[in-house]
């Protein structure tokens, strides 16, 4: 994945999110909260420009799919990390319910990294509807203030779309990408096909 050879438009704007976790991190470091969260909101556009493109431009590929997944994740990561840094207070109030929402989707990571070497990239639509509201979660709080309805529908719908993904972990024996969700995964003819070494 990281041969940099014959990438595409779409990869870029995944390889775009990568490339600006550091520079994230330091403005975090040097506690500059606005900027951070306006660079954090660009981050987040290329995660829905990268994926339009790829479908428009009919450029889809695993490569690509896995590439935007841990892009994702990335960006995830250092928006957390903000929002710990930025919003402190409401972390350490709320670090029960936090950690009851990211306990399953730890083991979903380990049992996807045991079962294939590597994170899963189903893309369901849970996991987009997740993303989004992750996204505007975070940077509410960091814009304004932590909104608790929307905090609370973060939550839910979190551990829904990670209860899922374990789902779906089980019902493929080799890694797949861009599956729509359990409804679909029982139509997807990759299931029954054995590994092609």
């Amino acid at each position: 994945m990281l041969t940099f050879k014959n990438y595409n438009i779409a990869d870029w704007f995944s390889f775009y999110r990568i490339f600006a976790a550091p520079f994230l991190l330091v403005l975090i470091w040097f506690d500059l909260r606005l900027i951070f969260t306006w660079f954090l909101l660009i981050s987040y556009c290329t995660d829905a420009i990268d994926g339009y493109l790829a479908r428009r431009l009919k450029i889809t590929s695993a490569r690509g799919s896995q590439l935007d997944s841990f892009g994702d994740q990335i960006t995830l990561i250092i928006g957390l990390i903000g929002l710990f840094y930025f919003q402190t207070q409401f972390i350490k109030t709320n670090l029960t319910l936090i950690g009851i929402a990211f306990i399953p989707y730890i083991v979903q990571m380990l049992i996807a990294y045991f079962k294939y070497g590597k994170a899963t990239s189903f893309h369901t639509y849970f996991a987009k509807l997740s993303a989004i509201i992750q996204s505007v979660f975070i940077l509410w709080s960091l814009f304004f203030t932590p909104e608790y309805t929307l905090f609370y529908i973060m939550i839910i719908i979190g551990l829904l779309e990670t209860f899922e993904e374990i789902i779906l972990i089980f019902m493929y024996d080799h890694w797949a990408s861009d599956i729509k969700g359990i409804y679909w995964a029982l139509r997807d003819k990759r299931r029954l096909k054995k590994k092609i070494n």
